[in-house]
């Protein structure tokens, strides 16, 4: 595999750019104009992720993904940065204010789903609207499944010979088949591989945020997601075999103006199997007005 398909990103996302906050250099990508979509992915994928659901909003939508610093990302940050959950999605809430954003729809997948919720209940004054599609919740965080390898992926010094195996695109392969039903390009795997495995400073970052995970933040998320009373759309898996189908019922009752739409024929990474499905649900809450949303926004900012 090519080291260099580590820094391989899809020309749909658009550029790469960077922005600097007060816990370190973000990298994300933008492309398209209109009201704004912010991406938010899981541990050990990318901005990849969304490439083929950006491709089919970025017409009507600014669509800006971010490279967040769970292990497939190009810059880590300072060895000081607090890569807990709560300060992930301070994280991704001040990227968004440097940025400008407002009236912004977030949308989550897999651990990024998580810190969504997180950000629309700790920082809310910017986001519009929610949008979660398979995501740990609840008491699955990290899922129930991976907890038996949270000392592994919590220790930096450990995860570099366990994650050297994935070089291999068969390795790769096969890890996928439980994410995605469908085969995913090989420069993508590698993408979301290689960082860790090259870069000593991205494996102490996935190893920091990795070690941070802990029910009780979903939990106190869930406890607070009534108050997000603006538009929200929970896009569930029906194939996941990570996130209980459970957990997307109840995150759509919990939230006072939430819907569930099912993605059919998809794992978690339904932006891989099923992106024209997560597009076009995507679109139908992205497009909402939200009235009073100034207002409103205020009110929950003053409640961080």
């Amino acid at each position: 595999m090519a080291e260099s398909n580590r820094e391989w990103r899809a020309e749909s996302l658009g550029p790469a750019r960077e922005v600097e906050l007060a816990q370190g250099r973000l990298r994300y990508h933008s492309v398209g104009s209109g009201p704004v979509l912010v991406f938010a992915h899981g541990v050990l994928v990318n901005a990849n992720l969304w490439r083929k659901v950006v491709a089919r909003l970025s017409a009507d939508f600014r669509c800006v993904s971010l490279d967040l610093p769970f292990g497939s990302h190009l810059v880590p940050m300072p060895p000081s940065a607090d890569l807990s959950p709560p300060a992930v999605a301070d994280l991704v809430a001040d990227a968004i204010a440097a940025l400008e954003l407002d009236d912004v729809t977030l949308v989550g997948n897999d651990t990024g789903g998580a810190i969504a919720q997180i950000v629309a209940t700790r920082r809310p004054e910017r986001i519009g609207r929610l949008v979660l599609t398979s995501c740990d919740a609840f008491d699955n965080f990290p899922p129930k499944s991976l907890r038996p390898l949270k000392p592994l992926l919590s220790n930096a010094t450990l995860l570099g010979p366990a994650l050297a195996p994935a070089r291999a695109g068969i390795v790769q392969r096969g890890i996928f088949k439980a994410l995605a039903k469908r085969p995913v390009e090989a420069e993508v795997l590698d993408s979301y591989a290689l960082p860790a495995i090259t870069h000593a400073g991205v494996r102490r970052d996935l190893a920091r945020f990795f070690g941070g995970l802990h029910p009780r933040h979903t939990l106190d998320a869930a406890e607070r997601l009534p108050g997000f009373d603006r538009p929200a759309l929970v896009a569930w898996s029906r194939e996941d075999l990570f996130f209980p189908r459970s957990h997307g019922e109840r995150l759509a009752r919990l939230l006072p103006q939430g819907r569930l739409e099912w993605i059919d024929d998809a794992r978690t990474f339904s932006p891989e199997d099923r992106p024209d499905r997560v597009a076009e649900v995507v679109a139908s809450l992205g497009a909402a007005v939200v009235p009073g949303a100034e207002d409103s926004l205020s009110a929950g900012g003053a409640a961080r």
